[in-house]
């Protein structure tokens, strides 16, 4: 039979897809997970999760390859740029305190496409930060040994010249993360006791690294004798903050978390903030340390923090570090673990995955299937891979999922249907009277100078002015960065477009700020709305912008495959669903559901069926 093109109701159904969002139950608190994380627990579920290769590796890197001393500088704008992004995860992690994280914050306030494709992107971002901090951590355990299990593989391997694969097959890397995955699939709360342990070495570690570091400290390091305090300027401290910008994930951890969370409504919040705080005081003052030991130009990129101490002459203190830097990549990598299978649990869950994935062991409790195939996948990508060219891909990743969280943050607040596991009633901002605008609206006192948005249904405006706010923003960023270099424009037409751009921008806020707001007094909800999310998204942008373009190819590409791969419904693989069930006279694409409700359904041949239940395009 010819193929036809897709009717009128095809098309329809499909859009609704792009704004189906997820509906919680009231107020629920049952899961089949076990909720056993204080929050403590959750706190050093975090650091844990953040302080890794990103301060044992990527501070040497960054410094001698990209910004020199001024490294604490890229990490001080990444840190400000993730606490606009961690104050978006509190707000949500306080309203919707369920497995998820970002893809779950995106399914109740932007829709099901969106969700699934920052679910696939938090997938790919975890598999690749899992691998390459295991081979990082492989790397240093091989260096205590004098690198002797690297050369007993060469010698019996030989050494591989294939672009994107390793030199030799990481055998150790690969084996810590099964082990890790043993760990993890025996419950939350060995894992968690687990991380304590290798958590607080790796903080003594830390501690010993800032007081001994300081005592070594050399002023004249950071003088123009020995290249400056910022010899790659300021482009070279923005190329910094955008790369090291994953090193700030952690948090995403707590959020992803919070269904096995005692009291997630307060302890998500306390979590997050705390441990963005640790954590950024813990990257600032390393990175100075580092370079006040050492001229910057001087340092191993590999293994930056030991070799600085054994430049001194303190082989003793390299030890050390080696040793916090095993734990602290250990417990980075138990993070991730633990992390990606509850998204893909919460993912499979609603019906946007395999539905294997949605099984929990009875006796501990975990997603064990999930836990066993992305720990295989993840040791696969640890022992074939060279990720050491992937880490501005697992930074783009973050990037755009930060972005997305933003961008849910004005959407739920603006929302005059909010989530239904919401924290009490929601009392629009300024009043409590039963009589007052709902959210959405224009504001009373503004409609006198506004009235030409008076006439637009509830969110509408809202609506129109969150894609000028976007559009804008990307607009700014590309002007701020390409303007003079790649779009080769007059300096006349790059002040134009500057001021424009702006211009439409600042607009944009007003506009949303016009309009009511959800209000609540019983839970945290992010400062200065719609300025904070704004401001994170603005910043977001342009970090990603400072991406290469192979970096943007292979984002694109892997979204292109989720996108390919959401319009197969898994269930179909599972059993779930049967095409004749639903009257297709033919082997159309099956995509997630669209709404719980009567839908019409056309085939292929011009028949319009109609149908309950579940809709499917």
């Amino acid at each position: 039979m010819a193929w036809g093109l897709p009717s009128s109701t095809s098309l329809v159904c499909f859009c609704q897809k792009l704004n189906r969002v997820k509906q919680l139950e009231e107020s629920t608190t049952e899961t089949s997970l076990q909720r056993c994380l204080a929050t403590l627990d959750l706190t050093l579920l975090g650091v844990g999760a953040t302080v890794g290769s990103g301060l044992y590796v990527l501070t040497g890197t960054m410094a001698k390859e990209m910004t020199g001393p001024a490294v604490l500088v890229s990490f001080s704008i990444a840190a400000m740029a993730s606490l606009l992004a961690a104050l978006c995860y509190v707000e949500f992690g306080a309203r919707v305190p369920r497995t998820g994280s970002a893809y779950l914050f995106t399914y109740v306030s932007l829709g099901e496409l969106w969700a699934f494709l920052i679910g696939w992107n938090e997938l790919l971002g975890y598999l690749i930060g899992g691998a390459s901090v295991a081979r990082a951590s492989s790397s240093y355990l091989d260096a205590i040994f004098s690198h002797r299990i690297r050369n007993f593989t060469m010698a019996h391997l030989g050494i591989w010249q294939v672009p994107f694969l390793a030199q030799y097959p990481d055998f150790l890397a690969a084996g810590v993360i099964l082990l890790a995955s043993t760990f993890v699939s025996c419950g939350a709360r060995v894992s968690s006791w687990l991380n304590h342990v290798l958590l607080a070495i790796n903080l003594l570690v830390i501690l010993f690294i800032i007081i001994l570091g300081f005592v070594l400290a050399r002023p004249h390091n950071w003088s123009a004798d020995e290249g400056g305090f910022a010899p790659f300027g300021f482009s070279g401290i923005m190329a910094g903050a955008a790369t090291c910008f994953y090193a700030f994930l952690g948090f995403g951890v707590i959020a992803a978390s919070s269904e096995e969370a005692q009291n997630p409504k307060r302890a998500v919040p306390m979590a997050i903030i705390i441990t963005l705080g640790l954590v950024a005081v813990a990257y600032i003052l390393v990175s100075t340390v580092l370079t006040l030991i050492v001229p910057w130009h001087s340092l191993d990129p590999d293994s930056a923090l030991a070799d600085a101490f054994y430049q001194r002459g303190y082989s003793w203190a390299a030890f050390i570090v080696a040793a916090g830097a095993i734990c602290a990549m250990n417990t980075v990598l138990l993070s991730d673990i633990f992390t990606l299978p509850r998204i893909v649990y919460s993912m499979a869950s609603d019906g946007l995955f395999f539905q294997v994935f949605a099984h929990v062991h009875p006796r501990t409790k975990v997603p064990i299937v999930g836990i066993l195939v992305l720990g295989v996948l993840m040791a696969f990508l640890a022992l074939l891979l060279d990720l050491q060219t992937l880490v501005q891909f697992w930074s783009i990743t973050v990037l755009l999922t930060f972005t997305f969280v933003g961008t849910s943050i004005i959407v739920l607040r603006f929302d005059n249907s909010p989530p239904a596991s919401s924290l009490g009633p929601a009392i629009p901002v300024g009043t409590e009277q039963a009589s007052a605008p709902e959210p959405g609206q224009l504001r009373p006192a503004l409609r006198p100078y506004l009235g030409f948005l008076g006439g637009c249904r509830p969110g509408a405006a809202v609506a129109w002015a969150l894609g000028v706010l976007v559009s804008s923003a990307i607009t700014l960023d590309c002007v701020l960065v390409f303007g003079t270099s790649a779009l080769h424009l007059p300096p006349w037409g790059h002040t134009l477009l500057l001021l424009l751009s702006s211009v439409v921008f600042l607009l944009s806020l007003l506009v949303l700020w016009a309009h009511q707001q959800q209000h609540r007094e019983d839970a945290f909800q992010v400062p200065m709305v719609p300025l904070t999310p704004a401001l994170s998204i603005l910043l977001n942008v342009f970090l990603m912008l400072q991406m290469n373009y192979l970096t943007w190819l292979r984002l694109s590409i892997w979204l292109l495959i989720g996108e390919w791969g959401s319009g197969w419904d898994p269930r179909w693989a599972s059993g779930g669903g049967q095409a004749g069930k639903l009257g297709w006279d033919l082997p159309l694409r099956l995509v997630p559901p669209l709404q719980d409700s009567w839908c019409i359904l056309a085939t292929a041949s011009g028949t319009v069926r109609r149908t309950s239940g579940r809709c499917w395009a």
